[in-house]
C-alpha cells in the first residue's frame, strides 16, 4: 500500500519539528528526532548538498547546527501541497530579538506509514543583503 500523508498529519509533524528544535540537547533531542525521522531517513539542507544519512547522522547534525534550546526564533509554516506520501511547506524563520536573520524555505518531506520522515529536502533562501 502507498503510504499517505494528509494536511493535519503534516501540520502535526511540522509542530513536532519546531518542538524538537526547542528541545534540550542529548537524550531529549534524540527522542524528539526519533519520533520525526525514520531510522534510515535522509536530510538534505539544500538541493545540491550531500544529504545526511540515517538518524544518528541527523541527530549529530542538529546538535552541531543549532545554538541550543534557548536559541531565539519564530517559525511560521504554511502547507502548500500534500500528494501521496509527500508534503510540501513554505517556512518563514526569523532568528534573534531583535531579528537579525530571516529565512524563507521550501521543505519537501516524504513520509513512511508511521508518519515519520524518510527524506527531508530543504530549499533555503535569505535576503540578498544578509
Amino acid at each position: 500500500s502507498v503510504p499517505s500523508m494528509d494536511r493535519p498529519a503534516l501540520q502535526t509533524w511540522l509542530a513536532g519539528y519546531e518542538r524538537a528544535w526547542r528541545a534540550p540537547g542529548g537524550p531529549a533531542l534524540e527522542e524528539a528526532l526519533e519520533a520525526l525521522f525514520a531510522p534510515e531517513a535522509t536530510y538534505q539542507m539544500a538541493p545540491f548538498e550531500e544529504p545526511y544519512r540515517g538518524l544518528p547522522a541527523i541527530v549529530a547534525m542538529w546538535q552541531a547546527e543549532r545554538e541550543g534550546p534557548d536559541e531565539v526564533f519564530t517559525m511560521q509554516a504554511e502547507i502548500l501541497a500534500v500528494e501521496g506520501d509527500i508534503g510540501v511547506a513554505r517556512l518563514g524563520v526569523r532568528y534573534g530579538d531583535p531579528v537579525d536573520q530571516i529565512f524563507r524555505d521550501l521543505w519537501i518531506v516524504r513520509f513512511d506509514d508511521a508518519g515519520r520522515c524518510t527524506a527531508f529536502e530543504e530549499w533555503p533562501f535569505w535576503p540578498p543583503d544578509s
